[in-house]
């Protein structure tokens, strides 16, 4: 039979190094409350316990507040040392989802087209869920979105990346390395190839790079310092 016990703030004040979606790398987070089981299983040939955690979680750089589900049982234990000491294996899941060294465009991607924004947060969903071909599939509908809203000509992407160069929108430099990401998807889309977190990484903070230059910058600029020449 199952016995199971419900507690309120039992992992109060428990600190955690999570990934913050604010702050550069790992951070310690604070959980600031919390409601807890314990549950016990017993059928009279085998027994388990386990335990789920489900905490408010602050970041205790920048405050950032999130939410850490974490569970784990008896049967999931590994040793630590040569003299038996083990732990139990945590199933850890952060909301909302993230990936070391990706911080997101955050508040700024309010500047972004409607379809361009759409796009963007689908990827990074993609990417902060460990689904790479998701993301390497997300990457390259991004740079189709960016090359339709910006009137791009060519009949495939190739064509249309080497467009926004002549209409001074990209640099020649930028353009071969949107060639780079335009391969990783095209690997992601055709081959169901999954590229490694590095790569996925280093591709979204390029592309970030790309929606800063193309639009976030500008209309920053333009808010603060009016059109005037």
């Amino acid at each position: 039979m199952d016995s199971i016990e419900y507690t309120k703030d039992s992992t109060a004040d428990k600190e955690h190094e999570i990934s913050c979606t604010k702050c550069s790398g790992k951070t310690t987070h604070k959980v600031v409350a919390s409601y807890d089981l314990r549950g016990d299983y017993d059928d009279g040939q085998n027994s388990m316990q386990w335990t789920i955690d489900h905490q408010i979680i602050q970041c205790l750089g920048c405050k950032t507040i999130s939410f850490r589900k974490a569970s784990s049982n008896s049967e999931d234990w590994v040793q630590t040392s040569y003299d038996g000491e083990g732990e139990y294996v945590v199933d850890e899941s952060i909301y909302p989802s993230r990936v070391d060294g990706i911080k997101g465009l955050g508040d700024d991607a309010h500047y972004l087209p409607t379809n361009v924004g759409r796009i963007y947060d689908e990827t990074l969903q993609a990417l902060s869920s460990q689904s790479p071909v998701l993301a390497g599939i997300g990457l390259r509908a991004l740079l189709e979105t960016v090359c339709k809203e910006k009137d791009a000509t060519g009949h495939d992407l190739l064509k249309k990346i080497d467009s926004l160069v002549s209409a001074s929108v990209l640099t020649p430099a930028s353009a071969a390395i949107l060639h780079k990401i335009r391969t990783l998807g095209n690997l992601a889309a055709h081959e169901v190839k999954p590229h490694s977190d590095r790569q996925i990484g280093l591709a979204m903070n390029i592309v970030e790079h790309l929606l800063k230059d193309v639009y976030i910058l500008p209309k920053q600029a333009e808010s603060e310092f009016g059109d005037d020449g």
